[in-house]
C-alpha cells in the first residue's frame, strides 16, 4: 500500500531579526533545521519504496508513510508556534503559500507526465479511472477517491491507480487547511503556554478517537480502505507529531539547555525502544494484519514521536548522528519528488514494457526513480520554493500563475484522458436462422416447429445461446455484435466462478468470495429455466485459477486434491448448463496477464502452468458425456502463438490483462465463434 511524502523543512531564522510579542514567554523564537529530521524522512521514502519494488524483508514499509505523517504534523505545528512565538501573529495566507509553492510543481508535473504515459500505455478502462484520480489528486482528495473509486466489480478489480500513492498527499493537505486554522484559534484565545498545553491534550486526545474509529471500520483482510485510507482514521499520526510540538515548545532547544544525565539516558534508551519496534514493523508488519488497525498505527506514530522528541534533544546522540549522515540528510531533501515519481514508475516500468524481471528491474525502477527526482528537485521545486516565480513576475502574478498552472494541468488531464472512442462493431457473423431437433430434459427428441411443445417458439425460430461463468464470459456475451439469426442470453455472474472454497489468495492478498457467489447454482438454473437455451457456454477463467484453502492449507489447481475439487464443482456446473436438453459448450481459459508481483514476475493466477491444468480439466470433462459437451478452443484463437497477447495484429483484444475489450469481442471473436455456436445449435456439428 502506498504512503506519504516528503513534509515541511524548517528554515533557520533570519539574523538579526529581533523577537516580539508572545516571545517573552518563550525563551528560543525559532525553529531552526536538524539534519537528522531529513535522515528520518530519507529512511521513510525508502523503506516505501523499496517496499513497493518488492525488496524481501521489508513487508511492513509501507509504515513509511506514517514516519512523514508524524512529521508532518510535529513540522507544521512547531512553524505555526515559532512564527506566533516570533512576530505575535500567524499569517495564514503565507503559510498557504509557501505550502502550494512547496508542493504544488512537483505534482503538476507528476500529474501531466501520469497522463502522458496512461494515454499510451494503459487500457480504456483504467484510462476511464484515471481520469479521475488525477483530477482528485489535483484537488487533494485523493484518499477520499480511493475509498470510493468504484463499486461495481470491474473498477474494484481494477489494476492499482498510477496515482494511488497521493492519498496520503490527500491527507496531509486538509491537515495543512484546516490544523492552522485550530492553532490561530486558540492563541486568539489563550496565552501562548496555556496553548501550548491544550493543543497537546487536544492532540493526544484526538489521535486516541482516530485509533478508535480506525479500530471500528476496520471490518477484516479483505476490506480495509475505509480505515486504511480514512483522513479520520489515519490522523493520529499528524496528531500525535503535533502533540509531540507542543510539548517540547515551538522552539528548538539548541542552546541553553542542559539535561540532567540520567534523564538523558533515559530518553535515548526509549528512543533506542523505539527505533528497534519500527524496524522490526518495517520487516513483520503486513496492510492487511489485524494488528494495525487495532493500535498499531497509533504505536508506529508514538514510536517514530520518540525518536524525533530525542533527535531534537540531543544532538550527539548515536541516534541523531546515524540520521544526519550526509547521503541521508541528501536523499531526504529530496525525498518528496522520490516519493511523488517513485509509484507511477513502478506502475510503468514493469515486466510487460521492459521485458526485465527481479534485480535488473529493480536497478531500473530505482535508477529512474532517482534520476527524474534530482532533475525534478533542482531544476524545478528548488528554485521556484526559494523565489524564482516571484523574482520574474510582479507581485501578484504568482498567485495567478498557480491558478493557471492548476487549470491548465487539469485541462490537460482531462484531454489526455478522454473516454476513448468506442470501436464500430465488427461485421455480422453469419449465423443459421433455424434448430434442428435436440434432445430435451427427459431424453425425448423436442421439435423446435412444434409450438406446442415449445410455448412462445415459433417454428423455425432462432438459436438461442446462454453464455454462464464469470465476468470474463460476462465480456464476451455482452459485447456481441449484432447478430441477426440467433438470441442470445447472458447469465454470466460478475466477480463469481464456480469454486466456493472462502479462503483466497487474490494478487497474493487475502479474499474471499463476493457476496452470493455461493448462490451460483440457483442463478444459472433460474437463467436455463427461464431462457431454455438450446447452447448453453461456459467460460470460467480467473476464480478457479487462484489459490483457495482446502483441507487447512493453500491449493490450486493442478494439484491432485484441489483438481477433484474442481471437477465436481464442473460436473454440477454442465449438469445445470445442460439440465433442459442443451448443448453444453466449453471454452477454454485463455491466457492472462492482470498483473505482476512488484519482482515483475507473475502472480499464481496469471501463470500459463495453471490455465493449461484447467483446461485439461476441461477436457476430462467433455469425454465424460462427448453427446452433450463439446469444446471451443477459445485460448488458441486469442493467444495464437500459446502465449498472452495484449493484440492480435493492430486490434486490442485485452482491456486489464484479463477481460476482453468490445472490438476483441466484435472483430476477433464472435465471427469466429457465432458459427461454431449456431451449428451446434442445428446439430450439424456434431460433439
Amino acid at each position: 500500500m502506498p504512503a506519504p511524502r516528503d513534509p515541511n523543512t524548517a528554515r533557520p531564522p533570519a539574523a538579526g531579526r529581533p523577537s516580539v510579542g508572545p516571545a517573552a514567554t518563550s525563551p528560543n523564537t525559532s525553529f531552526s533545521y536538524h539534519p537528522a529530521l531529513d535522515g528520518l524522512r530519507a529512511i521513510a521514502v525508502s523503506a516505501v519504496a523499496l517496499y513497493h519494488f518488492g525488496v524481501p524483508g521489508l513487508g511492513g514499509g509501507f509504515l513509511g508513510v506514517d514516519m512523514f505523517f508524524v512529521l508532518s504534523g510535529f513540522l507544521i505545528t512547531s512553524l505555526l508556534l515559532a512564527e506566533h512565538a516570533r512576530t505575535g501573529r500567524i499569517k495564514l495566507a503565507a503559510f498557504w503559500a509557501r505550502r502550494a509553492r512547496r508542493l504544488l510543481p512537483a505534482l503538476l508535473l507528476v500529474l501531466v507526465a501520469v497522463a502522458i504515459a496512461g494515454h499510451f500505455l494503459l487500457q480504456s478502462f483504467d484510462v476511464s479511472l484515471l481520469r479521475t484520480d488525477s483530477l482528485a489528486a489535483l484537488f487533494y482528495v485523493a484518499n477520499w477517491r480511493m475509498i470510493f473509486r468504484g463499486t461495481g466489480y470491474f473498477a474494484a478489480t481494477a489494476t492499482p491507480s498510477p496515482l494511488q500513492h497521493t492519498w496520503s498527499l490527500g491527507i496531509e493537505e486538509q491537515f495543512y487547511v484546516l490544523w492552522p486554522l485550530l492553532v490561530v484559534g486558540l492563541l486568539a484565545m489563550l496565552t501562548w503556554r496555556r496553548t501550548r498545553w491544550v493543543l497537546f491534550v487536544t492532540c493526544a486526545a484526538g489521535a486516541a478517537i482516530s485509533a478508535v474509529l480506525c479500530d471500528q471500520l476496520y471490518h477484516g483482510p479483505a476490506d480495509v480502505d475505509r480505515a486504511y485510507f480514512g483522513t479520520d482514521t489515519r490522523a493520529q499520526g499528524l496528531l500525535i507529531g503535533a502533540a509531540l510540538a507542543a510539548l517540547l515548545g515551538a522552539h528548538s532547544t539548541h542552546r541553553g539547555t542542559h539535561r540532567r544525565p540520567a534523564r538523558h539516558w533515559l530518553l535515548g534508551g526509549i528512543a533506542a525502544a523505539a527505533a528497534v519496534t519500527i524496524a522490526a514493523l518495517f520487516h513483520f508488519a503486513d496492510g492487511t494484519r489485524p494488528f494495525l488497525y487495532h493500535g498499531g498505527f497509533l504505536l508506529v506514530a508514538v514510536a517514530v514521536a520518540a525518536v524525533i522528541a530525542h533527535a531534537m534533544t540531543s544532538r550527539k546522540s548515536a541516534i541523531t548522528t546515524i540520521l544526519s549522515i550526509p547521503v541521508l540528510v541528501w536523499l531526504g531533501r529530496i525525498s518528496y519528488g522520490v516519493y511523488l515519481w517513485h509509484w507511477p514508475i513502478f506502475e510503468f516500468v514493469n515486466s510487460d514494457t521492459t521485458g526485465l524481471t527481479r534485480t535488473p528491474l529493480l536497478f531500473a525502477r530505482i535508477a529512474g526513480t532517482l534520476a527524474i527526482a534530482v532533475a525534478s528537485f533542482y531544476l524545478v521545486e528548488s528554485p521556484i520554493r526559494h523565489g524564482a516565480l516571484t523574482r520574474m513576475l510582479p507581485r501578484r502574478v504568482p498567485v495567478g500563475a498557480t491558478a493557471s498552472a492548476v487549470a491548465a494541468t487539469a485541462a490537460a488531464v482531462v484531454l489526455l484522458l478522454a473516454p476513448p472512442t468506442v470501436a464500430a462493431e465488427g461485421p455480422a457473423p453469419a449465423v443459421v436462422t433455424s434448430v434442428s431437433p435436440r434432445p430435451s430434459a427427459t431424453g425425448t427428441r423436442d421439435s423446435i416447429a412444434d409450438p406446442m411443445a415449445r410455448p412462445g417458439r415459433k417454428p423455425g425460430s432462432e438459436p438461442r445461446i446462454d453464455f454462464f461463468g464469470d465476468s470474463v464470459s460476462w465480456t464476451v456475451g455482452t459485447y456481441l455484435p449484432k447478430h441477426p439469426g440467433m438470441w442470445v442470453g447472458v447469465r454470466a455472474i460478475e466477480g463469481c466462478g464456480i469454486a466456493l472454497l472462502p479462503d483466497i489468495l487474490e494478487l497474493g492478498t487475502p479474499h474471499t468470495n463476493y457476496p452470493n457467489c455461493d448462490k451460483w447454482p440457483s442463478r444459472w438454473q433460474k437463467g436455463v429455466t427461464k431462457d431454455d437455451p438450446d447452447v448453453s457456454v461456459i467460460l470460467l477463467d480467473r476464480w478457479e485459477m487462484m489459490d483457495r484453502k482446502l483441507n487447512g492449507q493453500y491449493q490450486h489447481v493442478g494439484e491432485p486434491a484441489y483438481n477433484a475439487y474442481l471437477l465436481k464443482q464442473l460436473d454440477q456446473a454442465i449438469k445445470i448448463a445442460g439440465s433442459h436438453g442443451a448443448a453444453v459448450v466449453l471454452l477454454t481459459a485463455p491466457y492472462t496477464h492482470r498483473a505482476e508481483k512488484p519482482d515483475g514476475t507473475l502472480y499464481g493466477e496469471d501463470q500459463p502452468a495453471r490455465v493449461d491444468a484447467w483446461n485439461k480439466l476441461l477436457a476430462i470433462e467433455q469425454q465424460k458425456n462427448p453427446k452433450q459437451v463439446s469444446i471451443i478452443d477459445l485460448n488458441k484463437k486469442v493467444c495464437p502463438n500459446g502465449k498472452f497477447t495484449w493484440k492480435i495484429g493492430s486490434l486490442q483484444i485485452r482491456s486489464d490483462g484479463l477481460h476482453f475489450t468490445p472490438a476483441g469481442v466484435q472483430r476477433v471473436i464472435a465471427p469466429w465463434l457465432l458459427p461454431q455456436l449456431a451449428a451446434i445449435a442445428s446439430g450439424s456439428n456434431p460433439h
